[in-house]
């Protein structure tokens, strides 16, 4: 019997959109509500944080960076979307020497800015902008940072650079391969991309998962009647362990509610999570 609440991890795989994929999930499963964290590109595959019922409401408390990917690049193919779909050209170029290719990634450290694709879902004016690009509409997105924690080449075989890379959250691996790219003065689109974890979260055989391991907040303990949680009453900031400005998780029995302390003021964010 399947718990009504579940937080589990799923294998993406290729060639499917997230959200088909998790239509056949829920058929699987046999359950009505459900969702998922961190969308994957259709040619992607790997780890997606799936949960059940009121589990899907804790995906912003969640801790989800970093993120690390496998990815492949095609050296000298050509995609306004940077992935292998769409691909308007190929050029036949000369290998290049394993050190002009360490040197690149020697940039690929720390905070990077760079524009997001074009085929994303970033909004332009309230409009999606692979709607737009789609409709070859000129525009373009403005930059956003990026912190690039570890890369590192796995494996080359011209024109195919294969490469691992550890980034924050929103990182979009497509433009990071374009700027690999054009650092070796050519474009490049990537070929395979694979997430294999999203912070703690890794795809374990769809295992059940303990949703307060992963919390990115502090444990906090209400010392008046636990009752006044349930009923979801007016909690004094008086009453906590902890009465610093923050958000905080608290268990109470087979309950999870996250409340924010502000200005010695209470207030649930979340509350009567069924454990």
């Amino acid at each position: 019997m399947i718990a009504k609440n579940r937080l589990f991890v799923i294998n993406k795989p290729k060639g499917i959109s997230s959200n088909f994929y998790l239509k056949k999930i829920k058929w699987r499963y046999k359950v009505k509500k459900a969702g998922f964290s961190g969308i994957l590109d259709p040619f992607a595959d790997g780890c997606l944080i799936t949960a059940f019922g009121q589990y899907s409401k804790l995906f912003r408390f969640f801790k989800k960076t970093p993120k690390t990917y496998r990815a492949t690049l095609w050296l000298g193919a050509k995609s306004e979307s940077l992935d292998n779909e769409n691909i308007t050209e190929v050029l036949n170029i000369s290998p290049f020497s394993p050190t002009s290719i360490e040197i690149v990634f020697q940039y690929l450290k720390g905070e990077i800015s760079y524009h997001p694709p074009k085929f994303s879902a970033k909004r332009v004016g309230g409009v999606r902008a692979y709607k737009m690009a789609r409709e070859q509409m000129d525009f373009e997105l403005p930059k956003i940072t990026s912190t690039i924690y570890d890369s590192k080449i796995l494996h080359y075989c011209h024109p195919f650079l294969t490469f691992e890379i550890t980034a924050s959250e929103g990182t979009y691996i497509r433009s990071i391969g374009q700027i690999i790219s054009k650092k070796l003065g050519f474009n490049g689109v990537l070929s395979s991309l694979t997430r294999i974890n999203e912070g703690k979260f890794k795809y374990e055989n769809e295992k059940n998962l303990n949703p307060i391991e992963y919390l990115n907040t502090d444990e906090n303990f209400y010392l008046a009647d636990k009752s006044d949680m349930i009923l979801g009453k007016k909690l004094s900031v008086e009453n906590f362990k902890i009465q610093d400005d923050g958000i905080y998780h608290l268990v109470n029995e087979n309950y999870l509610a996250i409340i924010k302390i502000e200005n010695s003021t209470v207030s649930y964010m979340l509350n009567n999570i069924l454990l």
